[in-house]
């Protein structure tokens, strides 16, 4: 039976409790930092190391230049196994010839998950199928470290960003007649991405204060037609981040409706700014708190490369019938074109996947624009993440305030009647400092022309 180690020890605890076994340990080599610092350790705790790598695409030569460089250095053999996303790929017949179609068919490919796998590959090593494995450092593996969760690769489902996670998300909850649930202000291309799928987009006022939930609102637009409700915080556009008790709050909310119209209702977080968060504020991880929580992620504003689009869908086995609603999202994928994400920025995650950008900067220009704003008299919700304000605009007409911020003092705002609360405008504050100190007398000049 394979040693259990309970509770949350230290890397050093770990280390000694694998050394002590004096057996060997499979890792799960990326030949990113994370799995080469591993490789250092076990061997400095004198454990035998059977290294592992896992392709997607063979016979890449950088990849084996890499490998063989590794091989060198650590003077240990890296056994090439094809990664269990390699089946699926074939399976569903992904940038294959029309030739070949009936063949993959005819074949009944296995489709092995990452458990299985393992299995297969300690049988043909010579290994114990108890055999510890050291998987190293994917996005499963940074959820759990980060927040004690039990997912597993095969709940994860790569996109082409938040955007297409969103897409393929509504594509595949919803049918003819439901309806989606968003929270005012929100990010406007929601309403295409549920138009789109079908469903209606319902909207719940914002909270004007504050910009939490008005739950007053929210419960009187539930319905036995509500298949989802959307949240998105840290929020653009308004950097707000929900707190706790309102996501507590929400939860609870949720699970007795779904209770009273006997269906589920799923939550969809739209995160891209997770981890773009100010001091004093926290990000609550909303499958903890409501089971039917389905996680829409982006790398791009962590890593700042919005031009560089690579996201994720985490379906965790606790979603009510989370095995349909997984496949409803990889085929929700491929018929909206989302037929792979780029395989070379899987890749690069793979390997910076739990660092980010400087975001100490966001937080550096929020601290100076807050209070200089407010001191002009303008009224700023504080933002606890993200890189937006959400202002009121100084007068009703948020879209001739703007055109005349635009025209009259070269401040680019955005109107929030896109974003479905009037009376506000949106400030972008991803710029370097040096401009928005240059951009404080045009707001003041901006509220002076008003009074």
């Amino acid at each position: 039976m394979p040693t259990v180690i309970k509770g949350q020890p230290t890397s050093q605890e770990v280390l000694q409790t694998l050394a002590d076994l004096h057996e060997p340990v499979a890792l799960g080599f990326s030949c990113g930092k994370d799995s080469i610092a591993t490789w250092i350790a076990m061997r400095e705790y004198g454990i035998e190391v059977v290294p592992v790598y896992f392709w997607l695409v063979p016979d890449l030569q950088f990849i084996d230049d890499e490998l063989a460089y590794f091989e060198e250095v650590f003077e240990t053999r890296i056994h090439r196994y094809p990664n269990p996303s390699f089946y699926r790929l074939i399976n569903s017949c992904v940038d294959q010839p029309p030739e070949r179609l009936r063949v993959i068919e005819a074949a009944h490919l296995p489709t092995p998950d990452y458990p299985q796998t393992w299995d297969l590959i300690t049988d043909e090593l010579g290994l114990p199928r108890e055999t510890w494995k050291a998987d190293g450092v994917r996005a499963a593996d940074s959820l759990n470290r980060r927040f004690q969760g039990n997912y597993k690769p095969e709940q994860l489902y790569l996109t082409v960003g938040a955007a297409a996670s969103l897409c393929c998300c509504f594509h595949a909850l919803s049918c003819p007649g439901d309806e989606i649930i968003v929270f005012a202000p929100y990010f406007p291309e929601y309403s295409v991405f549920i138009a789109g799928a079908g469903a209606k987009m319902v909207v719940i006022p914002p909270e004007m204060e504050h910009f939490q939930i008005d739950f007053d609102a929210f419960e009187q637009a539930l319905t036995p037609n509500t298949k989802g409700v959307v949240i998105n915080s840290p929020n653009n556009p308004s950097g707000v981040v929900y707190s706790l008790e309102t996501l507590q709050k929400l939860a609870g909310i949720l699970k007795e409706k779904a209770a009273q119209y006997g269906h589920p209702i799923y939550l969809i977080s739209d995160e891209p700014y997770r981890e773009i968060v100010f001091s004093g504020f926290q990000v609550p991880w909303v499958p903890h708190l409501y089971e039917d929580t389905i996680v829409c992620y982006s790398y791009s504003k962590s890593l700042s490369l919005p031009g560089e689009r690579l996201g994720y869908v985490l379906v965790p086995d606790q979603v009510t019938d989370s095995a349909d609603v997984y496949a409803a999202i990889a085929g929700a994928g491929r018929c909206l074109g989302y037929v792979n994400a780029p395989s070379l920025f899987q890749q690069v995650t793979s390997l910076c996947c739990e660092e980010t950008s400087d975001l100490a900067f966001y937080e550096r220009n929020a601290n100076i624009l807050v209070p200089a704003l407010r001191e002009m008299g303008y009224h700023v919700p504080q933002p606890g993440g993200a890189f937006y304000l959400f202002p009121r605009s100084l007068e009703p007409d948020d879209l001739a305030f703007s055109e005349r911020a635009k025209k009259d003092f070269d401040l680019l705002l955005v109107p929030g009647t896109g974003f479905g609360a009037p009376g506000h405008v949106r400030l972008a504050f991803c710029v370097d400092t040096g401009m928005i100190e240059r951009s404080l007398p045009k707001f003041k000049a901006l509220a002076e022309s008003y009074r």
